[in-house]
């Protein structure tokens, strides 16, 4: 790391923001901050639990969804979780959805609908951590917590040319962060640093001449800006392979089933299917269908890449008469309501294979 001839001043860059700052639905302005308003927790909770892994592009139709439906956090503890599960579909990392609901929950149980302002206290709720509790103290409260996501980790990685790689760069950056975050408007220091990295100090082409800590960059002073942050070698992703068996009744239904509520898109809904085995191991054919008809091969499998893995599904397809009956762990969703299921984008394609256009909603 090395130390700029001109340091970065917090500042600076609240100036900048002041002028800039994305309209964000769950944004309050900063102006209207300076006037005096109050960010509402359940919103900032809300918006930074779904972009977890997730950009601001998709999340914003979900968290405008979710708001209308739900407009309070004792709104959403009262939902069903299946309704909470059907809403979330399409988002990803469906661990995130139970723990929403499981927090939403605490916060009702425990705390009276009112999420802790601290961020020692808000870690101690299902699903936050380090990074969430910082951000919802930060913006919801003004707690001048240091806020650390994948937009700082760029911004402070070129400004101080950290030759560390990531994820081992992580404590430094964060060390960094701590010292920069000022003690007033530290909300909107955070959601300022979030926006710097997001529209000028991109991964490909910054617009450094934009830049309000353009002078005091390292990486710029060099010409190296786009090899930070350092990153460690890739590995390649493990193989798995298994089978999705799609039965279609004459009258439009799908056969589907609940996923078990532990493991990788736990509770979830999906179409009957094998074991998703490393390699090529495993059976992948009519004999692990789910019940006894006349299967056909679609031509090409369906393959999804998951964080850990590439799953490569080869899809069985069989039409049912109307009277069929689904076997004891599963049921027939009709046409009408096979959309609002809570299917995983990797089950959607595994349907839309074998029936394309089953799973776009009617207007």
């Amino acid at each position: 790391m090395i130390q700029p001839v001109s340091p970065p001043r917090p500042a600076d860059l609240l100036a900048w923001y002041d002028r800039h700052a994305r309209r964000l639905p769950w944004r309050t302005p900063p102006a209207e901050r300076r006037a005096g308003a109050k960010p509402d927790p359940y919103r900032v909770w809300l918006s930074e639990i779904m972009l977890q892994q997730t950009n601001v592009t998709t999340v914003k139709p979900y968290f405008e969804a979710f708001l209308a439906r739900w407009p309070t956090v004792a709104d959403l503890a009262a939902a069903p979780t299946e309704d909470v599960m059907k809403a979330w579909a399409g988002l990803g990392y469906y661990s995130r959805a139970r723990n929403l609901k499981a927090c939403a929950d605490a916060v009702v149980r425990e705390h009276g609908g009112r999420f802790p302002e601290s961020a020692a206290g808000l870690r101690e709720l299902p699903g936050i951590g380090a990074y969430t509790s910082a951000a919802i103290a930060a913006i919801a409260h003004d707690e001048p917590a240091a806020v650390v996501d994948g937009n700082v980790e760029r911004v402070l990685s070129r400004v101080f040319a950290i030759e560390t790689p990531l994820p081992a760069a992580k404590k430094e950056i964060g060390a960094l962060q701590a010292q920069l975050t000022p003690e007033k408007r530290a909300g909107d220091y955070a959601q300022a640093m979030m926006d710097l990295g997001a529209t000028l100090c991109t991964p490909k082409r910054p617009a450094c001449s934009l830049c309000p800590w353009e002078t005091g960059c390292v990486a710029h002073a060099r010409g190296t800006e786009e090899l930070y942050p350092r990153k460690a070698a890739k590995t390649d992703r493990p193989e798995r392979a298994g089978a999705a068996f799609v039965a279609i009744r004459a009258d439009g239904a799908i056969l589907l089933r609940k996923r078990p509520e532990r493991g990788l898109l736990g509770g979830m809904t999906e179409v009957p299917g094998s074991d998703w085995i490393q390699g090529s191991e495993g059976s992948r054919g009519p004999e692990a269908a789910p019940l006894v008809a006349d299967w056909q091969r679609v031509a090409a499998p369906v393959i999804h890449v998951f964080t850990h893995f590439r799953l490569t599904l080869d899809i069985w397809h069989a039409r049912l008469p109307d009277t069929h009956p689904a076997p004891d762990d599963a049921w027939w969703a009709s046409a009408a309501e096979l959309p609002h299921e809570a299917l995983p984008s990797v089950m959607k394609k595994a349907i839309e294979a074998a029936a394309p256009g089953a799973t776009r909603k009617r207007k």
